[in-house]
Order: structure tokens, then C-alpha cells, then sequence
């Protein structure tokens, strides 16, 4: 149930954002001089959550190949629903562990379906005839894509923490673990390579059929209007019915950003300093590799992409503007730029839904669209022949406005959540005109406690954020104190991903000593729960910057406030980059001690 913000309690709004849901449950702690609460269908109301709900990630549907049944992830409320799409019906709730956060959902030949729970470290398998579990295996930490090979009967699972691993789609457990990169997102079979993304480099891995890595592919800088735009934030990729893959991903300025009043200036599409599109790579006919596609406007969060059964058209939900866009290959490649020359290009079709899009996929010639507030399940006709239908969802309702607030910007083409997808960060290092270059950083596992905030510590607080960054650089609308404090409230509420531990427990308990060595010195500035001391120092940089938090710091690089060192190892050993001895005394340290610090650093 939603707990509407009352005013009749005399908590301080700090305060406030920390209440637990069982004191909101006696008390909404808001004291901000309203007489009565406001009502949940007005439109200026608050609405709050009794538990947070998570960032959104996309991709959380799956329909049946002989496209009758959808099945679907709920990661608000910890279930799966089965929907039968002939009868417009729901057929089966599944009730899962909480906090499982279950996410991407595949089939498999005996019509089995099986969900990654990113957060229960499981791979979930469901009969959906009987609506019933039938297993419950370990995969990994944190399981983020799923595949299904039919040539073997198996399943291959993605994990944040590089772990690509496989299991038999029957029961059994993993017959086979290998560690790539770290920030793994989606898995396709394709052939006997399997094609794995990276979320934040946008990047795709070839593997081959022993395991080893025989390619990384890249897509290409974009060029918008002689300015330069990078790849980033693959939110997802999916098989090509021709081979290959296609990827719904964002891209960011690399130019100079100028800070100007009303909205950060890029002059590109939509006037937004990130975009989105959709790539196709490693297909039969890519030649030397892919190319840049158009760029999409105001494709605001693109969570999730489906590829329709001939190829021949693309869906891509536009979480930031509650929207479906439709598009096609032909006309992506059609409008490709060539000689390093981009452009932009609407999609064919734009679809509003009403309600909060998270997952699509094609059933025939019918979109299938999931959205998590109201949960449902939206069929969309095509005009003139079907009509749209919605299949209601059970279960309590998880509007919150902190969580909306995060996702939408109803004043711009980008949200929060644009640079920093999950309640993370995008791995971009931008230059901002006059401040310099800045890395983006990580806003989970509890950010209030570090405050101030920005590499430069000039922001005091969340009420600084919203005014200088969400409302005169993003241009977004004014918020007041009230709404600003749900904000804060819901992204304190953000936990840090699971972590992997490292495959050398001896190497992490020597890294640990190393690190809290009083002559190596690391532990004086990065300590207590957040790993920092909330200060501002000069590292050896030329500037002093705010002491980072190390929490999860394995999955974040680059490294520094300006991106400079690629890998942890590169901060320890690139001169031009660490700052040397002011930055913990290391200079000392022998190469297998720096390989243990790192191996330490990665399991925070």
C-alpha cells in the first residue's frame, strides 16, 4: 500500500528521509506545514512506498514461443506471473524469496522457463502449466542475462561479477564456470559462440565454444553535429534471427559539456548531452565490424529492446517517457552515417502507455508491453485490426515518487537514471565547461552519509543536487522540500550490488592487511561503512577532491575523478595517474602485494 505523506508529525525532514516503514507505518514524518494530506490521484500528490522499490533494469518478459503465454519478472514484488494472451487472463502467481529481484526470463524446448534473481543469486526454474517451481540452483552473486542453447540443452548465465556461467536446462547444477570482465550483462547463443555485453562499456565479448575470448567488439564514436558522442549503458541485447546481435544502448558527449542555465548544451537531436539508439553487431553482413546508428530522440532510459520473429521491426520501451518506440533495421541502416557524418531519426511509431513500461516483446504481429506501476500486462493491437487490451496484475501498489523522480524528467530528454542506470554509474568521464573532467560516480549502498557530494564537495547535500544539477544543468522542474526529501529518502534506500568474492581468498586476506598496513595508509581516509572519510584532499592531483567511496569499487572503472586509470592495477602503477606516494604510500610495494591489495579491493 502506498503511505501518503501526513503532516502532523514533528520530525525534522532529515530525519524524515531516515524513518523506517514501520514508524511511516504509525506517523508519516513530513512536517511541512500542509493542513491535510494530499490524495494519491491528484496530481500533485506524494505517494511513498512502504519498502523502496528498486531501480528499474528492464527486461523482465519473455512470451512463449508459440506466443500464447507471457511470463513475467516482477523485481517490485518479488514474483513471476504467468498470462495466458488468448484468454486475457492471468494464470499462475509465483511467490519468490524477498529481495530476490527477479530479472531476465528465457524458455527453454521443453517449455520450461527460467529466471536470472539478481539479487538471490539463483537461477529459477518454473513449469508453467502448473504454475509451479521446480528448482532453485546457485549461479552466481549477481545473475544479470540468461540464454538458452538448444543444441545442448543448456543455459548460460551472465553475472555482474564476470562469471559466465552454465548449467543443463534439466536439473543439475553448473558444469562449467569461466571468469571474463566484470559489469557482464546479457548472454546470446549464437551458433557455437556465445555474445556477451558489458552494461557500461557497450561492449560485446565473442566466446568461443572452449571458453577462451576470441573477440571484443566495439561500437564506433558517433559524430551529431561536428560534436562526438561515445557508446554506453548497453541496457540490452538480443539475438538476431540472421545472426549477430542487436543492442539498445545509450551514448554519451565525450565534447566539452557548457553549463548553462535551463539544461546541460549539446545542440545534438533533442538537445541532450546522451542519447539512445539501436546497434546491430557481429551480424553476417558487418564486414569490418559495426557501424554507428542514428541516434533516436528522446528515447529517454531505452530498458529493454525485442526483435520481432521475421527481424523485421524493433520495439524499444522508453522507460523516461512511458513510451514504446517502434523502428526497423531497414530504416536504422538506411539513415547510417558514413565518413564519421551521424544523424538522428524518430521512430516510425510512438506508443504512450499508461502505466510505467518495463519489458516488450512481440507475440505475432502483437506488442506485448509489462509495466511494473499499475503491474500489468498491455497487449497492443495494431491500428485498424486489434485493439489494446491490459491484463491487470494483483499485488500492493509500488508508486513511489522518489523512485519517479529518479526514472522521469518531465522537462527534459534525460532523467537521473540516464547516468546513472540501476542507481549506479556510467563508466563515462565527462568534461564539464569550466569545472574540468568528472567522472561519473556511484549513487548506491547509501549515499547520505557521504555527503557533501560531487568529486569537488560543493554540492552539501541532496537539496544542493537537485537545485544546481536536476533543476539549472538537466532543466528540470523546480521540486520542493517535500518531494526532495522522497528523492533522498529512495536513493538512500539503493543497495550496493552483490559482490563476488575473489577466487584467491589468500591473495584477498593478504590484500586486506596490506590495505590497513599504517604504512601503506589506505585505511586513514577510506574507512567505516562507506569506505571514506567525507574530506576533501589533494591526492597528488593538483586539486583537492572529496575522498571517494570505495564500496563495490571492483565493478566501477575507470578509476580517479577523471577516469585516468583503466584498471585498479593502472592506479597503483601508472605514475601519470595515481598521484604517487600522497595518494597511500604503495611506491614500496612489490607486484605480487599490489596484485593482493586489488584482489582485497575487488571483494568490498
Amino acid at each position: 500500500m502506498h503511505r501518503l505523506l501526513a503532516s502532523r508529525c514533528s520530525f525534522s525532514p532529515m530525519l524524515a528521509i531516515l524513518a523506517s516503514a514501520s514508524s511511516l507505518a504509525a506517523c508519516a514524518p513530513w512536517d511541512l506545514g500542509e493542513d491535510e494530506p494530499p490524495q494519491v490521484d491528484d496530481p500533485g500528490s506524494v505517494a511513498i512506498a512502504a519498502e523502496p522499490p528498486p531501480a528499474i533494469s528492464g527486461g523482465t518478459l519473455a512470451v512463449s514461443r508459440s506466443a500464447v503465454r507471457a511470463v513475467a519478472s516482477d523485481p517490485d514484488r518479488d514474483r513471476v506471473w504467468i498470462v495466458d494472451l488468448q484468454a486475457q487472463k492471468l494464470t499462475a502467481e509465483i511467490v519468490l524469496e524477498k529481495g530476490d529481484e527477479p530479472g531476465r526470463v528465457v524458455e527453454d524446448d521443453a517449455g520450461r522457463f527460467h529466471v536470472a534473481l539478481r539479487r538471490g543469486s539463483a537461477i529459477v526454474t518454473v513449469d508453467a502449466d502448473s504454475g509451479k517451481i521446480v528448482e532453485r540452483r546457485a549461479a552466481c552473486p549477481a545473475p544479470r542475462g540468461i540464454a538458452y542453447d538448444a543444441r545442448t540443452d543448456e543455459l548460460h548465465v551472465a553475472c555482474l561479477g564476470g562469471e559466465l556461467v552454465t548449467l543443463p536446462a534439466g536439473p543439475g547444477d553448473a558444469t562449467r564456470r569461466l571468469q571474463l570482465d566484470r559489469d557482464l550483462r546479457d548472454v546470446v547463443v549464437d551458433g557455437e559462440r556465445l555474445l556477451v555485453s558489458k552494461f557500461r562499456a557497450a561492449e560485446l565479448l565473442t566466446v568461443d565454444a572452449d571458453g577462451s575470448v576470441a573477440e571484443r567488439q566495439k561500437i564506433p564514436q558517433f559524430n551529431l553535429f561536428g560534436q562526438e558522442f561515445v557508446p554506453t549503458v548497453a541496457w540490452r541485447t538480443v539475438g538476431l534471427p540472421s545472426g549477430g546481435v542487436a543492442m539498445v544502448h545509450q551514448r554519451a558527449l565525450i565534447a566539452p559539456v557548457e553549463i548553462v542555465e535551463g539544461g546541460y548544451s549539446s545542440g545534438g537531436c533533442d538537445g541532450s548531452i546522451v542519447h539512445s539508439t539501436v546497434s546491430e553487431v557481429g551480424t553476417p553482413d558487418s564486414g569490418d565490424g559495426p557501424r554507428a546508428s542514428p541516434a533516436l530522440p528522446s528515447a529517454t532510459l531505452p530498458v529493454d529492446l525485442a526483435v520481432s520473429a521475421d527481424g523485421a521491426s524493433y520495439a524499444v520501451v522508453a522507460a523516461g517517457t512511458n513510451e514504446i518506440l517502434i523502428t526497423t533495421p531497414t530504416t536504422l541502416n538506411a539513415n547510417m552515417g558514413f565518413e564519421g557524418e551521424g544523424t538522428c531519426i524518430d521512430a516510425q511509431q510512438r506508443m504512450a502507455v499508461n502505466g510505467e513500461p518495463t519489458a516488450v516483446a512481440f507475440a505475432g504481429d502483437a506488442v506485448i508491453v509489462q509495466t511494473r506501476e499499475p503491474a500489468g500486462i498491455h497487449v497492443l493491437g495494431i491500428p485498424g485490426i486489434s485493439s489494446n487490451r491490459v491484463i491487470t496484475l494483483p499485488g500492493e501498489s509500488r508508486r513511489d515518487t522518489g523512485h519517479e523522480m529518479f526514472h522521469r524528467n518531465a522537462a527534459g530528454p534525460m532523467a537521473c537514471a540516464s547516468c546513472h542506470p540501476e542507481g549506479g554509474e556510467d563508466g563515462h568521464t565527462w568534461v564539464f565547461n569550466p569545472i574540468g573532467p568528472r567522472r561519473t560516480q556511484f549513487v548506491s549502498g547509501g549515499i547520505l552519509n557521504t555527503a557533501p557530494f560531487h568529486w569537488d564537495g560543493d554540492m552539501s547535500g541532496i537539496e544542493a543536487i537537485m537545485n544546481e544539477v536536476f533543476e539549472r544543468r538537466m532543466g528540470g522542474v523546480h521540486q520542493g522540500p517535500r518531494r526532495v526529501n522522497l528523492f533522498a529518502r529512495w536513493i538512500d534506500s539503493l543497495p550496493a550490488p552483490p559482490v563476488s568474492l575473489g577466487p584467491d581468498q589468500g591473495a584477498v586476506a593478504r590484500g586486506e592487511a596490506v590495505f590497513h598496513d599504517k604504512t601503506v595508509d589506505c585505511a586513514r581516509c577510506h574507512a567505516g561503512a562507506q569506505l571514506t572519510s567525507n574530506e576533501s584532499f589533494d591526492v597528488g592531483t593538483g586539486k583537492a577532491f572529496q575522498v571517494p567511496s570505495l564500496v563495490r569499487i571492483g565493478t566501477r572503472a575507470p578509476f580517479m575523478h577523471d577516469g585516468c586509470a583503466t584498471s585498479l592495477r593502472d592506479r597503483f602503477t601508472n605514475p601519470a595517474c595515481g598521484g604517487g606516494d600522497l595518494h597511500g604510500k604503495t611506491s614500496h610495494l612489490a607486484e605480487d602485494q599490489i596484485d593482493d591489495l586489488v584482489a582485497y579491493l575487488e571483494t568490498l
